[in-house]
């Protein structure tokens, strides 16, 4: 295979592991470790694009994006940023990156940029948007409706069990809006401190607190005239809700240790996997901040609602991750498809595609049998045995901490989701059950 994508930079650790993942989303790279080494690569050959980290040692990496957009006008460049970048990443963006990536970003982030950059190979479906594709009738509604709501300015309001696409959905609005050439940034409110939160939201001066050894943009500023997506926006606290509304009524916002507020134009997309009435009603979410939100309101069906999809999926996943380990012409069986059906699936899209990644490694013929998909007996269901969402939620939480011995990180780690969303699910389990449970290790 020709190699596509570039990837420049100095730490070959950080190269080696950007080319493996490269190779399991199916493509191919070369990486060197200075500006001037990307410049003599792309003078032999062609690629489609450049990762390359901002810092680099000589030429640097905004002088190397100016080089490849003035030689190389075919070829998009993607720059890597460190926490404390965020300014440069800005600046990449006005000479002409595609995007940008914010150390440390997950193997789901530069799959997706990988996925948009450069494609991959088209599944059969009636419906297709983003890597969403779909024969549900319901989903078909729901993505036709993103896509007329895109060219507005309007807030969104994507609702969704972990693992539906939330995000995806929420790139594509963004990709189909008129701030389509201006940054996307995205921030996990659950996977950030509480304590850190305001900062890297609203960003800080020099000397505003300890350690704040110099200016920092948030990503409010970071997305100014683009898009700022806010990921678990259930899990923030009422006092950080107040001064998000106080930001998106006025446009503007309070940089800690600034006297003078900023003014931003940012269109706000917010997810959650809970239902945010129920937080209303419940006194953990603003009802000012949820109607602010709530203009325009998509809600993405979890994969047990559409078992007509999951064939479709799978055979979209088996195709997209063919290549990777050898893993070429892999078909599933019928017997395989029955099976992956009859699966509850709790961890939504996102686990079917880890599955189906799985067996793929794990097949030795060309043909997946139900052994290769190491889908647990125990939790095979139809969507009538599995129960309603809450009642698969808090047993899956359950079992998961049962099985790492009541660690909330590991269990968190295992279920793909955050710690603060552990505590705040169990805290919510005490509180409905009017108990105390055993308090698990950290």
């Amino acid at each position: 295979m020709t190699p596509d994508v570039l990837v420049v930079d100095d730490d070959a650790m950080v190269r080696r592991t950007l080319l493996q993942l490269i190779r399991e989303y199916g493509h191919e790279g070369v990486g060197v470790g200075t500006g001037e080494e990307a410049l003599s690569q792309l003078a032999r050959a062609s690629f489609r694009l450049v990762l390359a980290d901002v810092r680099l040692p000589g030429l640097g990496g905004l002088d190397l994006l100016r080089e490849v957009r003035a030689r190389h006008t075919d070829t998009s460049v993607v720059m890597i940023t460190g926490y404390g970048s965020v300014e440069m990443a800005v600046e990449a963006m006005r000479e002409g990156a595609q995007d940008f990536l914010i150390k440390p970003f997950g193997m789901a982030r530069l799959g997706e940029l990988l996925e948009r950059i450069l494609g991959v190979p088209a599944a059969s479906a009636s419906t297709s948007l983003a890597g969403i594709v779909t024969r549900d009738p319901r989903m078909a509604t729901l993505l036709e409706t993103a896509t007329r709501v895109a060219q507005s300015a309007a807030p969104v309001l994507i609702q969704g069990e972990s693992g539906t696409g939330k995000e995806l959905l929420a790139r594509e609005i963004h990709l189909r809006s008129r701030r389509k050439d201006r940054p996307f940034v995205a921030l996990n409110c659950a996977a950030v401190p509480e304590s850190l939160l305001e900062s890297e939201l609203f960003g800080h001066e020099r000397g505003a607190f300890t350690g704040a050894i110099a200016r920092r943009l948030g990503r409010f500023e970071a997305a100014h005239q683009g898009t700022l997506l806010l990921d678990e926006i259930s899990e923030t606290s009422l006092q950080f809700q107040a001064k998000l509304l106080r930001a998106l009524q006025e446009g503007e916002l309070d940089r800690i240790g600034r006297d003078q507020p900023v003014r931003v134009d940012v269109r706000i997309i917010a997810t959650t996997n809970r239902c945010l009435r129920d937080a209303l009603q419940a006194g953990t979410f603003r009802q000012d901040l949820f109607f602010r939100l709530n203009v325009v309101s998509l809600r993405l069906p979890p994969l047990r609602e559409r078992p007509q999809d999951i064939p479709l999926l799978a055979r979209y996943f088996a195709e997209k991750h063919r290549g990777a380990n050898g893993s070429q012409g892999r078909e599933l069986s019928e017997a395989a498809i029955q099976h992956l059906q009859r699966y509850a699936w709790p961890g939504n899209v996102r686990e079917l595609e880890s599955c189906i990644q799985r067996a793929l490694l794990l097949c030795p013929d060309r043909v997946l049998q139900p052994s290769h998909l190491q889908i647990e007996p125990g939790l095979v269901a139809t969507s009538a045995e599995a129960g309603t969402r809450s009642e698969m939620e808090r047993r899956l939480i359950f079992a998961t901490l049962e099985r790492v011995g009541g660690n909330r990180s590991r269990a968190a780690e295992a279920l793909g989701v955050s710690v603060r969303t552990i505590r705040n699910r169990l805290r919510q389990y005490r509180e409905e059950a009017g108990v105390a449970l055993a308090a698990p290790t950290a």
